[in-house]
């Protein structure tokens, strides 16, 4: 719309889907009196009923754009990891409840998910005489399954979403920084320092209030750059590693294009920095870490 004309120039108040859509791309150069405008043009008797309209285009344009949001490809990888990680940990915990549960009737009980997964197939040595239990069982297998199930489609929609970031950690590490962030968009606006810390922030705050040291790395430990680093040179590798991510999820986002150089810097950072330790294994003086 132009400085003179206000989002309800786009139809009357019968015509949602234009009123919304106004709301949403419209914009003026400075404030207006919107109301008399509005009463002027014929689209409401008063200002009571003007700002009535406002608030029901206002409502319907936020719906509209949370659902746009929510639907979008990165939103559904957010969901997909975080359920997954709900199936995972809840079926872990009745596992143990299973395993004290079972052991005061079954002397030989196992303990986990693959006891659970057993004791539902009934593939035990003897037959319990509580059903109770075995149902457990079989609600502890359904939610590994599950688990299972989402991990196999977070490993398939994660190098779609996110090639390079995909690329450069593993798909599920991937959509868990994306779901850390808050979404691709708020990943790819990260610094690198931000993306080193992700999953470490009850550390960070520890550390800000003085309490504890400042955290080397959050969920990229489990990159097998970080992890497979000796501790010394862990702080260098673990920088390295975000600050590859945070480019791949930039380019990821604004791009959209592979990037395989990337991975191959990535690579060659990491084999130098690794090195440190070989030659300070052998008297020589690789340089401390940078940290």
């Amino acid at each position: 719309m132009s400085d003179t004309d206000g989002w309800f120039v786009a139809g009357d108040r019968d015509d949602p889907d234009a009123t919304t859509t106004a709301i949403r791309e419209g914009s003026a150069d400075e404030p207006r009196d919107w109301p008399a405008l509005a009463v002027e043009a014929g689209f409401a008797s008063d200002e009571a009923e003007y700002y009535e309209a406002l608030r029901e285009a206002t409502t319907a344009a936020t719906r509209a754009a949370v659902t746009e949001r929510e639907r979008a490809d990165d939103r559904q990888l957010i969901h997909a990891i975080r359920t997954m990680d709900d199936c995972n940990r809840t079926a872990n915990e009745l596992a143990e409840r299973l395993s004290e549960w079972a052991g005061t009737v079954d002397p030989e009980v196992g303990t986990g998910v693959e006891y659970a997964r057993t004791l539902a197939d009934g593939d035990t040595d003897d037959e319990l005489e509580e059903p109770a239990i075995r149902s457990l069982a079989h609600r502890v297998a359904d939610l590994a399954d599950e688990a299972d199930d989402l991990r196999a489609f977070v490993e398939r929609q994660t190098p779609a979403v996110a090639p390079n970031l995909s690329a450069l950690a593993d798909p599920v590490l991937a959509a868990r920084l994306i779901s850390l962030a808050g979404g691709l968009e708020e990943l790819a606006k990260k610094p690198s320092g931000t993306v080193q810390v992700l999953g470490a922030e009850d550390a960070l705050f520890a550390h800000l209030r003085g309490h504890a040291p400042s955290p080397k790395h959050g969920i990229i430990y489990t990159h097998d750059a970080v992890r497979g680093t000796h501790p010394e040179n862990r702080g260098s590798a673990a920088r390295a590693v975000a600050g590859k991510l945070a480019i791949a999820a930039r380019v990821d986002h604004y791009a959209g294009e592979i990037r395989p150089e990337l991975e191959a810097e990535l690579v060659e950072r990491i084999e130098t920095i690794q090195a440190r330790t070989m030659d300070d294994d052998s008297g020589t003086d690789g340089g401390p870490d940078d940290e």
